[in-house]
């Protein structure tokens, strides 16, 4: 799913993720921006969506060996040439590109974003897209719901996703371990970990901002968001081979730093990690936060006012009672998480953002 911003391609696509999911279909869903934030870019591939590529096929490849018969791709892709398709092996590939009529665009735009300070470049891609009539099938929105622009998606794309698969499933990364190794000079990363809605997402993001900042060629990754699979989840093998090829990528565009966020309810699980990726010096930073802030977080989140807007968030929109269990939990987690004494502690209750992510660049030894 590709298309203009604003058009709508994360809440189409993530509609027909949904769906797949609740027929019983083994499906992916991947938001392909997520798989390019490594900064800064390298003069040949400007906007990175080769990289993209190359990341988004490991991340199929993690899709495949759990099981999965479809992928549901959104993001931009180059305007001018499309997709690399050279670069995706093992699929069939069908883009469909959103469009919307410039008066309707722009007010989705402005309506998401609260201004129109970048209207001028979004309606100028919308121009490109439409003149190179990327896409293999092109759905017009205007005026649409996102149900109704899911269905007709569908509609275009008659027998998607084929009932055959390609080939046999293998492991998600048979490359991994070894990829790493294969990029000379000394790597750091930085894991985020910790309860749910602790925070690990915005603080770790913040984190890679400021590593930009000072000077370092950074990557950013949400661990998350390798792995968005169901109706079974990917496990934590599949995750960390997927995480080992997309920071070969990384690395071979530059990177000596990766920042990331995710899940590490025990040492069973970080080591599996970090010996996914054994070239790298690997710290990690969890955050920890009492059970009433927990609570007033994910109830904040569920309103969709989490300050990390997160491709396919699962709190969003969810009743309160619902909130509540998920905060319970959360509480669980962090107190399991303080037993296993895993990494390097971070108090969040009472502290900003731009204190702890103080404390967390204190922790990695990096430039605040």
């Amino acid at each position: 799913m590709c298309g203009p911003p604003g058009v709508g391609k994360t809440a189409v696509g993530w509609e027909i993720y949904e769906g797949l999911v609740r027929s019983g279909i083994q499906t992916g869903y991947v938001d392909i921006d997520q798989l390019g934030m490594c900064y800064p870019e390298v003069a040949s591939d400007p906007g990175r969506h080769r990289m993209k590529a190359r990341n988004l096929d490991a991340v199929v490849r993690g899709h495949r060996a759990a099981g999965a018969r479809c992928v549901v791709v959104s993001g931009v892709v180059d305007a001018r040439h499309g997709v690399h398709r050279d670069a995706l092996t093992g699929m069939s590939l069908t883009v469909c590109r959103l469009r919307a009529d410039e008066d309707e665009l722009a007010r989705r735009f402005v309506g998401r974003q609260g201004h129109a300070d970048a209207l001028p470049h979004v309606l100028r891609e919308a121009a490109d897209l439409d003149a190179g009539a990327v896409g293999d099938v092109c759905v017009d929105t205007t005026g649409l719901t996102v149900a109704e622009v899911a269905r007709r998606v569908r509609e275009r794309v008659p027998g998607w996703p084929a009932t055959g698969g390609h080939g046999s499933p293998s492991p998600a990364d048979p490359r991994g371990h070894t990829d790493a190794a294969a990029v000379t000079g000394p790597s750091s990363v930085l894991w985020v970990c910790g309860a749910t809605g602790v925070g690990k997402s915005t603080v770790a993001f913040q984190v890679y901002l400021k590593a930009l900042r000072a000077g370092l060629t950074a990557a950013y990754v949400d661990l998350d968001q390798l792995a968005i699979c169901g109706p079974t989840p990917a496990d934590h093998r599949l995750r960390a081979g997927t995480l080992a090829a997309v920071w070969r990528t990384y690395r071979e565009a530059g990177a000596a730093a990766l920042v990331m966020a995710g899940p590490a309810e025990d040492r069973y699980a970080l080591d599996r990690y970090v010996r996914a990726l054994p070239t790298a010096t690997v710290t990690v930073c969890r955050l920890h936060a009492g059970r009433d802030e927990l609570t007033r977080r994910i109830l904040r989140r569920g309103r969709g006012r989490g300050s990390w807007p997160q491709p396919g968030d699962p709190l969003v929109g969810q009743p309160v009672t619902r909130l509540r269990h998920v905060a319970d939990q959360a509480a669980r987690d962090a107190d399991a998480l303080e037993r296993a004494a895993i990494g390097h502690r971070i108090p969040t209750d009472g502290r900003t953002v731009e204190e702890v992510t103080a404390m967390v660049l204190t922790h990695a030894g990096w430039a605040h």
